[in-house]
């Protein structure tokens, strides 16, 4: 079963990772943005992550047989999350103003972070 410290860990990742895709690839200058969606990106995980925990699920971490992308239900999980998180997070907050595709556009950025760290960083 996964422990705290490796979902804590896989959360500064993702968060990290989050943090610099939206400060990089989508240029932006709004700190507060970048920091929500960082935030979002590491409570994503770690609610799921709590959940599977909670419920001794080791089935979910199963790898698909692809080596390319071996991802699995629990890393797909991660991934949901951050995306119901992070469009959350930044719809009501920073973003509240946005455009919805915009919002979801960024709350996709994120979700593919945390997605991507599950899959291949832990």
């Amino acid at each position: 079963m996964i422990s705290w410290g490796t979902i804590l860990y896989g959360a500064a990742l993702s968060a990290i990772l989050a943090g610099a895709a939206f400060a990089v690839a989508l240029r932006l200058t709004r700190p507060v943005v970048i920091l929500t969606g960082a935030i979002a990106a590491a409570a994503g995980p770690v609610a799921w992550n709590a959940i599977l925990r909670a419920v001794d699920a080791s089935e979910f971490f199963v790898d698909a047989p692809i080596s390319l992308f071996p991802v699995s239900w629990q890393d797909t999980g991660s991934g949901i999350f951050t995306l119901a998180a992070s469009c959350l997070a930044l719809g009501l907050g920073p973003l509240r103003n946005d455009p919805g595709q915009h919002v979801a556009r960024y709350g996709l950025l994120a979700a593919l972070a945390a997605l991507l760290v599950d899959v291949y960083l832990y």
